[in-house]
């Protein structure tokens, strides 16, 4: 069939940068690690070709530099950056919640946002158990579908690629805390609710305290701090 072997490439270049994400976000590949495309084809026992592909799309998202002659590292993101991103994110949420969520409430179905709230229970039990490993996962899902609800692709992908940066930052701090039952944000439940109610208000001022409780909670953990940036 004509193009099923590049539908397979395609596939698999998707897989390789799924797993890689993971990675990264997992702390598994920290910030700063070096490697070649040849060793993460080793790695994962393919080609060259969809190893590259599968980096550059990383590259193109922000969470690793291309270096001359030696090949990928992981970008180090600053807590300036930190904070510029949970900026950003806020900004993305409010616009969101003001010019498109009356508009969503009214055409979404109840099954999408039976699966919101699904979403966020789970997001919500992690975060209370401390189960950060879990917690990213359902965190990211919950997110997606929630300002998937809004029908703009390029909001929800700005917003995802902003998420995901979050996390790759705040990981490694995280997980020097001996015990994050009690300490991550849990308000995902009841940011649901507000939007269901069109709350608008209610739900910008869960979104500022979320916030508030993210830069907090990092400046508060244990380790050296980044470096500013300038």
């Amino acid at each position: 069939m004509p193009g099923t072997s590049q539908v397979k490439r395609s596939t698999l270049r998707q897989q390789i940068a799924d797993a890689l994400r993971d990675e990264v976000l997992a702390g598994r590949l920290p910030a700063g690690q070096q490697f070649t495309v040849k060793e993460m084809a080793e790695q994962y026992g393919v080609s060259a070709t969809p190893v590259r592909e599968a980096l550059l799309d990383l590259c193109a998202q922000g969470l690793l530099d291309v270096e001359e002659h030696r090949g990928y590292r992981v970008h180090e993101f600053t807590i300036g950056d930190y904070r510029d991103m949970v900026e950003a994110r806020t900004l993305i949420v409010e616009g969101m919640f003001r010019r498109s969520v009356a508009t969503a409430m009214d055409s979404t179905t109840p099954q999408a946002l039976a699966s919101v709230r699904r979403r966020a229970e789970e997001a919500e039990r992690a975060a209370r158990g401390g189960d950060l490993d879990i917690l990213i996962g359902y965190d990211l899902r919950f997110w997606r579908e929630l300002s998937g609800l809004v029908g703009n692709s390029y909001i929800s992908g700005i917003l995802e690629r902003v998420r995901v940066q979050s996390w790759v930052f705040s990981v490694p701090y995280l997980r020097r805390a001996p015990d994050l039952r009690g300490k991550l944000w849990a308000g995902h439940c009841e940011l649901v609710e507000a939007i269901t109610r069109r709350d608008v208000r209610t739900a910008e001022e869960i979104v500022a305290a979320y916030n508030a409780h993210s830069l907090s909670l990092v400046d508060s953990l244990p380790g050296p701090r980044p470096a500013p940036t300038h």
